[in-house]
């Protein structure tokens, strides 16, 4: 028997070993919850029941901010309780631009363990198997799977299989072996990446990862598979199978684009008004925090770049799940620039904003969120790295992938960058035909992948058959 759903066709697993229930485990931080969200979504698709286990008021944000067919799909969220923690401000004038304002939340969430455990066990009575999926940095929350029978676990790693495979090939005494293009590349280190503590908060649930079945990945092994490919020969990963199931993201098939009347944001209508690939996205994600100075500097080098422009202007999340405030731009720039240019404060449809046809370039911090939503919509992308996985991610995207300019160096990322260099990165973004071209080529290819018969859903297929076996 088979099931349509977001347009394609889900073929229901009957009779392979019985009632199977899955539960989704998320870092309770924005990027991490929107990622198992749409997963959920996918494998609630096959027939299959999900639970997604997180704190009342982060389940009420990943619903609130999913794409509507995520929020549509039949999962069922279970609130676990979380003892209070503080929740400080973002602080923009930090040399780290790392978000450590989160970490009381990150050092809070080991006080899910148990309700995680009983959750579980619970479904672990009527269930024949429980299959936990649960963000790597959740390892020491979801440890409990591995005593309980018929249960079994898979990390999920929520940045790229390049990152991955840098981090962990890295560590080892003797280099792994990679191509000699990759050799020529300019790795940054992860010096500055990271908090401290945030580093030692990684290494404390890598401990726990040989209480795993699976490793799973939101990519695509057309774009990845080399790296998914070393990554299982490396020490610690052997024996274990990696599936890429990405992008979890909706997307546009034959050229069928998303149905931008799903959100009826002001902003959609705006872009309906601009020609094909003539606006620009920049949009920082939900753990950046600019200083006044460098925000001045960037709406001068939109204003001076000449390009249309939706620019989303919104503080990094509070711990507390409050959203961000909005930020000052300077006076009078919304007014001289109205023609070709809006600023959205606050929450945007973001996927939406991409899929759309008027939208042809993507200014962004190379979150891996934001990375493969604009590579399932095949826009070129302007790297402008802060922290954590990000300027790796911005060397996949602009000299492994070749999708992408660089806006800001991560070499000069304590610097203000001026509005003049930020103006040329603009235009240099959205004039390139051959990078426009590029980028349209592996959007084609992700999407090919995601169809009906590509080699994203048979892995897919794949995996569910093997979780249901």
């Amino acid at each position: 028997m088979a099931t349509v759903a977001d347009g394609h066709l889900h073929h229901r697993n009957e009779g392979g070993g019985g009632k199977v229930v899955v539960v989704m485990v998320p870092l309770p931080a924005q990027g991490h919850l929107n990622q198992l969200l749409q997963l959920s979504r996918l494998i609630a698709a096959y027939d299959i029941p999900v639970h997604y286990a997180s704190t009342a008021a982060h389940n009420h944000q990943a619903r609130q901010r999913a794409h509507p067919l995520a929020a549509a799909a039949n999962i069922h969220f279970d609130d676990l309780p979380l003892p209070e923690y503080q929740s400080p401000s973002p602080n923009p004038n930090s040399a780290n631009k790392f978000p450590s304002h989160l970490q009381p939340l990150f050092d809070a969430v080991a006080h899910l363990r148990h309700p995680v455990a009983a959750l579980l066990r619970s479904l672990s009575s009527t269930a024949d198997r429980v299959v936990v999926i649960h963000d790597s940095l959740m390892s020491s929350v979801v440890q409990d799977a591995a005593s309980i029978p018929d249960a079994e676990s898979y990390t999920f790693h929520s940045i790229s299989a390049f990152s991955i495979f840098l981090y962990f090939s890295e560590g080892l005494e003797t280099p792994f072996p990679i191509n000699e293009e990759l050799q020529k590349l300019a790795i940054p280190s992860l010096e500055d990446c990271f908090s401290r503590e945030f580093m030692e908060f990684i290494v404390s649930e890598q401990k726990y990862i040989d209480l795993d079945s699976g490793i799973i990945f939101n990519t695509c092994r057309e774009i990845e598979g080399e790296f998914l490919n070393s990554i299982e020969k490396i020490s610690g990963y052997k024996c274990k199978r990696n599936w890429a199931l990405g992008p979890f993201n909706p997307i546009s098939i034959n050229g069928k684009e998303i149905d931008h009347n799903l959100h009826r944001h002001e902003c959609l209508q705006w872009l309906n008004t601009k020609e094909r690939n003539s606006v620009t996205l920049v949009s920082f994600g939900t753990t950046t925090s600019f200083p006044d100075d460098q925000i001045e500097e960037l709406a001068i080098g939109l204003e001076e770049s000449g390009v249309n422009f939706i620019w989303v202007v919104r503080e990094a999340d509070r711990g507390d799940c409050g959203g961000g405030g909005e930020k000052p731009v300077p006076e009078g720039f919304e007014e001289r620039v109205r023609e070709r240019g809006m600023v959205v404060r606050d929450w945007a449809p973001q996927l939406e904003i991409l899929g759309h046809s008027a939208t042809g370039g993507f200014v962004t911090h190379c979150g891996w969120n934001s990375c493969i939503e604009s590579l399932s919509m095949g826009k070129p992308i302007g790297a402008w790295p802060m922290h954590s996985d990000q300027p790796r991610n911005a060397v996949l995207m602009t000299e492994v992938l070749r999708v992408g300019v660089v806006v800001r160096d991560w070499g000069k990322r304590n610097e203000v960058l001026r509005a003049p260099a930020i103006a040329v990165a603009l235009r240099r973004l959205m004039a390139s035909e051959e990078m426009r071209r590029k980028a349209e080529e592996v959007g084609e290819i992700v999407r090919r992948a995601a169809a009906e018969g590509g080699a994203t859903r048979l892995e897919m297929d794949s995996f569910v058959t093997h979780i249901t076996r």
